[in-house]
């Protein structure tokens, strides 16, 4: 199993690579086509239309307009955050409800006894 990963891995690697190489090479082939067309010198006559021949370049080749992008579609919904603002009133004090009788020991208080 790793032997076919790691195969894979090379297969990639290696296509990319050509990718690139090809690319490269391709660029001088657009230059050895520049350097090896004959230059053609015009003589125009003032007054007089010459249609004779026509220069073109080609500008739309397809290899030289080739790139590696990162293209993910964005297909999930968009989340959006409300902030929830909740209403309170202020309480300047607060009162807690005595009891006049004893319920009983209260543990939590670990004092002697007081005297009154």
């Amino acid at each position: 199993m790793k032997k076919k990963i790691v195969l894979i891995n090379l297969f990639a690697s290696l296509t990319v690579l050509f990718s690139m190489l090809f690319q490269t090479l391709h660029s001088y082939e657009h230059a050895y086509k520049q350097l090896t067309e004959k230059h053609c010198s015009h003589q125009s006559v003032d007054g007089q239309k010459q249609i004779t021949h026509s220069h073109s370049a080609d500008n739309n080749c397809h290899i030289c307009h080739f790139a590696f992008s990162t293209f993910i579609p964005n297909t999930f919904p968009a989340l959006s955050f409300h902030k929830v603002n909740i209403e309170t009133c202020y309480v300047f004090f607060y009162t807690k409800p005595t009891s006049a009788f004893f319920k009983g020991s209260l543990f939590a208080l670990r004092a002697p006894p007081s005297v009154i």
